[in-house]
């Protein structure tokens, strides 16, 4: 999608925000609603809209909107915001949907997540469900390689992978988007002292050696690093983050214990995210929800074999 339509999209995606409580410290839209993709999901105007509200008190939040969009809810509504909150805090990945909601004649989904929440998560990883999000629009490899791993983060373990999603769903989001990858990751590349960026050629080269590897793993978030500790740390050791990571910086499959650390994250909260689901959106859309990612993938099946 081109930078202008993005643009343009933004006064029907404020007209949809005006029907929601004002009090948000962040809005955003994701998704195939809102960047072209590639394949099933390419049909972009009649694509469910994806938002994320950040809210600084989602109690308060959730009462005003529970006065303007009392039918949003599922039967948790005759619970009150209290219940509500508690269910989006301590349940799954720290976020409450309301799915398949029409307004200003399209289909949306919205998670409200606490300000908060969203910040531990995009800084050090706790789940990297919502902060995935955010990281969409890791030799000598493209920067295609490089954004489709980056895009990829948030599907690591993810159960949906397997059942309900698309499989080349992390390629399709990538191959339309280029622009805005470069965009938003560009200066970063440029700036990295592990990095040598070739922008015009559209390559990377990093260093992988036990030193180079070492200096990216200490970077890495919090959370992520102590998954690894806790994959590599055998019974009885019980050694610290900084030693497990000086023996995986010198392992020559130091990218795939990285890749078990974060599928370690991404999966409990994805199962725990999707569970809290049905009880969130109520059976009766759970089940039509799940209906469309299915009929998604079977999309994508067919057009692979075809």
């Amino acid at each position: 999608m081109a930078l202008q339509a993005l643009q343009s999209s933004g006064v029907a995606f404020r007209k949809i925000l005006s029907h929601f409580p004002e009090e948000l410290s962040l809005a955003f839209a994701y998704g195939s609603g809102v960047y072209r993709q590639a394949g099933p999901s390419s049909d972009q105007k009649n694509a469910m809209l994806d938002f994320v509200f950040t809210v600084d008190d989602p109690v308060a939040w959730h009462s005003k909107n529970l006065k303007k969009n009392w039918n949003h809810y599922s039967f948790l509504k005759v619970l009150g915001p209290r219940i509500i909150t508690a269910v989006q805090n301590n349940y799954g990945a720290g976020v409450y949907y309301n799915p398949l909601i029409t307004c200003d004649g399209r289909l949306i989904k919205y998670g409200v997540i606490s300000t908060s929440v969203l910040i531990e998560d995009l800084l050090n990883w706790n789940n990297l469900y919502i902060a995935g999000r955010l990281q969409k629009p890791v030799s000598d490899f493209s920067e295609e390689d490089l954004f489709t791993e980056i895009a990829g983060l948030s599907y690591s373990g993810d159960f949906r992978m397997v059942v309900g999603e698309d499989k080349a769903k992390v390629l399709n989001i990538v191959k339309p988007n280029m622009a805005h990858f470069r965009e938003l990751y560009g200066s970063i590349l440029q700036e990295s002292p592990q990095v040598v960026y070739k922008a015009q050629q559209g390559s990377l080269e990093i260093d992988k050696s036990p030193e180079g590897q070492f200096t990216q793993l200490m970077t890495l978030p919090k959370t992520l690093q102590q998954q690894i500790n806790h994959i590599m740390d055998p019974p009885g050791k019980n050694r610290d983050v900084e030693e497990t990571l000086l023996q995986v910086a010198h392992d020559p499959d130091c990218g795939d214990v990285v890749r078990l650390g974060l599928a370690a994250i991404v999966r409990p909260s994805s199962m725990r995210q999707s569970t809290k689901g049905i009880f969130t959106a109520g059976l009766k859309k759970s089940v039509v929800y799940s209906s469309l990612k299915l009929h998604k993938m079977w999309k994508g099946w067919v057009r692979k074999t075809s």
